[in-house]
């Protein structure tokens, strides 16, 4: 079931999320050769909770797994999402993304980036604008009236037409009073399909974009989503509601 938020509870969700976006720009700040993901994970927690707020992914459990160990997904390189935060130091010309759930007031927001540590090649370059850019097309397509799916094909569109793919496997998600909620946001699809678009919807999009194939396999840890043929991936991703027709962007600060 879709839910259709009311006033106050867009309130909550609005300020979740610009914490999301807050703590996202404060670890794009920290991000640099020799840190480690913990130290970043460390971060995050700390300036969430001292907003009052509680890091969302934290202890998150889906499908019986154990509950995921850190406040944030730290997913480099080959990695696509939920990489779990540890003792690895990032290394010039790699690409992190990172990945913030918030929950306070019982409301939920999501977000997600993808930074270079140090220089970079030209192609992971491409990759990150392709990627980031792929999302705004997305978010263009969430006005009333539109479909789900209008979103979906916005990205893949945009996202092949650059000789990247797209993740088939995982998907964006409605968010608000949970982490996830329905719709599901597929990044490829059919126009003029899916449910209709309404004001008063949370959604979070959030396209995974590959280097290489659109394949992915499940790491040894349970949780680190990985290409399955080891090409880079990069991920962006913001909460959003559907307000006066239009979409407006949550997660930002």
């Amino acid at each position: 079931m879709i839910l259709i938020k009311s006033k106050k509870e867009i309130d909550f969700i609005r300020e979740s999320c610009k914490i999301v976006a807050e703590t996202l720009q404060l670890l794009k700040a920290h991000v640099k050769v020799g840190i480690t993901t913990l130290e970043l994970d460390k971060i995050a927690e700390d300036y969430i909770r001292s907003n009052n707020a509680t890091p969302a992914f934290k202890g998150y459990s889906q499908g019986g797994a154990p509950g995921f160990p850190g406040s944030i997904c730290s997913s480099i390189d080959d990695e696509v999402v939920h990489g779990i935060p540890g003792s690895r130091n990032l290394k010039d010309g790699e690409i992190i993304s990172i990945d913030i759930g918030v929950l306070k007031n019982g409301y939920f927001g999501d977000a997600a980036l993808s930074v270079a540590i140090g220089s970079i090649d030209s192609e992971k370059q491409r990759l990150m604008e392709v990627t980031e850019r792929s999302l705004q097309f997305g978010i263009e397509q969430a006005v009333v009236g539109n479909r789900v799916h209008d979103i979906s094909n916005a990205v893949q569109t945009y996202v092949e037409a650059n000789g990247f793919s797209i993740v088939r496997d995982l998907c964006g998600h409605g968010v608000g009073k949970f982490l996830h909620e329905d719709p599901s946001i597929p990044n490829f699809g059919k126009k003029g399909t899916g449910p209709k678009l309404k004001n008063g919807m949370t959604l979070a999009i959030e396209p995974m974009v590959n280097a290489g194939k659109y394949e992915v396999i499940t790491a040894k840890d349970g949780w680190t989503i990985i290409t399955a043929d080891g090409s880079t991936s990069a991920h962006f991703e913001h909460s959003i509601l559907i307000n006066n027709n239009s979409p407006e962007i949550l997660t930002v600060c």
